[in-house]
């Protein structure tokens, strides 16, 4: 891909999300983008594209957060800190920054199989940085443990003037069994 092709892809990418700023949950209007049926012929194309957008702001800031694997030694206490907190700050400003895309991207969800397929790719990222799973761990498990913490991280976010709750613990509940 050229810089020409790069920049031609951001525009039409910038152009979709200012004509769904308007309404985010609508079906996207692939057709009165110029450009857009062109550059990435489908739908999926575009959401899967608008997708990445949204995984590169996220992973940049988890980045930042937390570190990588091979940053674990120089932070304090190694392995063992706590990075649910830090995830949680990560994944709640990149959704402020990023409102209409991530709304895009959710409503489309369950009419796009490659879509939830690099969401529930997402979920699974953000249980492993949180430490609440290992990477081992069976992918549908791993994957509804992230579900669950976006769930929390949602809720927390809408929650205005509340007092602060650790998303860990509220995690926790959640998954305990009940009798």
């Amino acid at each position: 891909m050229s810089w020409n092709d790069y920049y031609r892809r951001r525009d039409i990418l910038d152009a979709v999300l200012r004509h769904a700023r308007r309404d985010p949950e609508a079906p996207l209007a692939v057709s009165e983008i110029p450009g857009a049926v062109d550059e990435f012929g489908t739908e999926d194309n575009l959401l899967l594209a608008l997708h990445y957008r949204w995984q590169q702001a996220l992973s940049g800031r988890l980045r930042a957060a937390v570190g990588g694997p091979e940053d674990s030694a120089d932070l304090p206490g190694g392995r063992d800190t706590d990075h649910v907190e830090s995830v949680s700050r990560a994944w709640r400003k990149t959704l402020s920054e990023h409102a209409t895309l991530r709304t895009v991207l959710d409503a489309h969800l369950d009419d796009h199989p490659a879509l939830r397929r690099a969401h529930e790719a997402e979920m699974r990222m953000l249980a492993v940085t949180a430490g609440l799973a290992e990477p081992g761990e069976p992918a549908d498990e791993v994957t509804q443990i992230g579900k669950t913490l976006v769930g929390l991280m949602r809720t927390r976010t809408s929650e205005l003037g509340a007092a602060p709750r650790n998303p860990f613990g509220q995690l926790l509940r959640k998954l305990a069994p009940t009798g």
